[in-house]
């Protein structure tokens, strides 16, 4: 298995001009976009579990996509997917809970009722409610509008007061495997993997497009950012290019006329 401190090697992003890969060899394929939040959450997922040697990354140029993609490997032509065991799944809370169900590694979702109950509420929540309310927010009043939403992580850290994150400390089970078998950076609980992309893209671009910081008055969404970004597999995820995304970002939202 791999540890999550290794570095991948990107491969290019494949376009209109790609060819496809070997579709249906027996290769797990996880296809995803390098700028999409969504495909980010799957990708964590992929690394924190140490499986960079089983499930190989096949970026989609979403600007320019392939028409094999569409047409033999993805119909609703989106990322991710994932190809594995002579299928493709797709839609990324679905892949986030596929992956950590059918490869090695412990579990990401707690044991414990009161805190799966708990995780289950966060994840519902994510895309239903926070995701759309904060970019809703952005042709409104963001600070305002996205301030509820930022507040509402900040009450949810402070549940489990035990740790940094949603479930205050790591589960045992993970921690011990990480000690012994990969690194000293644990991966986070599944709730943290579901909300850590649009976080990361939030947290770089309100202080750009509305002079807002999300983590002022909210010490734990703070810590809980930091702590994220000390985490190998999270960290090889980020955005590379956030002058880009910030670019991309004020174009579609601020720039309407």
């Amino acid at each position: 298995m791999a540890s999550p401190s290794v570095q991948d090697l990107l491969p290019p992003s494949l376009d209109s001009t790609s060819q496809p890969p070997s579709l249906f060899d027996g290769t797990t394929r996880l296809y995803i976009n390098y700028q999409c939040p969504y495909s980010q959450r799957v990708w964590i997922t992929r690394n924190v579990k140490g499986l960079q040697d089983m499930i190989k990354l096949v970026p989609i140029d979403l600007q320019n996509r392939p028409d094999w993609y569409k047409e033999k490997v993805y119909p609703k032509n989106k990322v991710p997917s994932l190809e594995h065991n002579n299928k493709v799944t797709g839609e990324s809370l679905v892949l986030v809970k596929y992956v950590d169900c059918n490869f090695e590694g412990p579990s990401f979702l707690p044991d414990d009722q009161e805190k799966r109950k708990f995780v289950e509420e966060l994840i519902a929540y994510s895309d239903t409610t926070f995701v759309p309310e904060v970019y809703k927010s952005f042709a409104k009043d963001a600070r305002t509008q996205a301030g509820v939403q930022f507040d509402y992580l900040e009450k949810a850290l402070h549940k489990f007061d035990d740790g940094p994150f949603f479930l205050g400390q790591l589960s045992q089970v993970i921690t011990i495997f990480h000690f012994l078998f990969l690194s000293d950076n644990v991966p986070s609980e599944m709730v943290d993997i579901i909300y850590a992309p649009f976080v990361e893209r939030f947290h770089v671009f309100m202080p750009e497009g509305f002079n807002y910081d999300i983590t002022t008055g909210r010490p734990k969404l703070a810590k809980w950012i930091e702590e994220m970004n000390n985490l190998d597999g999270y960290k090889q995820t980020k955005v590379l290019e956030q002058e880009k995304m910030v670019g991309y970002y004020k174009n579609r939202f601020l720039l309407k006329a």
